[in-house]
């Protein structure tokens, strides 16, 4: 993330015709932005795992190369798995069509003073990076990580229910969703589409425990009252 946030910002520098925004440059700068993060994006995580960087491939659609450049090597060809582009696919219209989160407020409070579109975005990934905004889904992997076993949960569901006790059942109780993302009704089938697969549907422990969590807190009132 802070090859992200320095990178994105960095792009004001690359385009200085920028700096004094007009209301002309709005489409050309988004496609600019939309074009090049995915690639910024790619090379952050090639870098943070050693792998050479990978460039872009113009027969490919914007999905396709985001995962061409993430999972392809100099040595080895990367074919896209389709069902894997589709679920990107989702994931990326639902994540853009999510009204005022914390990034987005940030995006908009840094807009407001007349910075340039690029200083702005770097903001809102500076926003995204918090572990209550964009640090809430590995949260909640290392939640389940934590629970370890479906018998557990019974004893999980109580600490989380004790306002005493630090622990919380992360994923549930969203500011706007109190009880239930609509987004997850749309990404739950293609998440099983997902892990059956890459064969995992049926022996992903988490996955599991994952499940139960969802069908206690749609039914506790505990839950659906917060």
């Amino acid at each position: 993330m802070a090859i992200m946030l320095a990178a994105v910002g960095s792009l004001s520098a690359f385009y200085p015709d920028l700096l004094n925004f007009k209301e002309a440059d709005y489409e050309l700068t988004a496609i600019r932005m939309i074009a090049k993060i995915p690639t910024i994006a790619a090379m952050s995580y090639k870098y943070s795992i050693g792998q050479p960087f990978i460039y872009p491939d113009n027969s490919l659609d914007f999905t396709e190369n985001f995962l061409h450049m993430m999972f392809a090597t100099p040595c080895t060809k990367y074919t896209v798995n389709p069902i894997i582009k589709n679920a990107l696919n989702k994931i990326f219209i639902l994540h853009a069509d999510h009204e005022q989160n914390a990034s987005t407020s940030t995006v908009r409070i840094a807009g407001s003073s007349g910075a340039n579109p690029f200083a702005c975005i770097s903001t809102g990934i500076a926003s995204l990076w918090g572990p209550a905004h964009g640090g809430a889904n590995e949260a909640v992997i290392n939640m389940l990580k934590e629970i370890g076993s479906s018998e557990y949960i019974p004893k999980y569901i109580a600490k989380a229910k004790d306002k005493n006790d630090p622990f919380r059942l992360m994923g549930f109780g969203h500011r706007v969703y109190k009880n239930y993302d609509p987004r997850a009704a749309v990404l739950k089938e293609t998440c099983k589409e997902v892990l059956k697969e890459l064969g995992q549907l049926d022996n992903n422990p988490l996955l599991q425990i994952a499940i139960e969590l969802e069908a206690i807190a749609l039914k506790d009132e505990y839950f659906i009252e917060r």
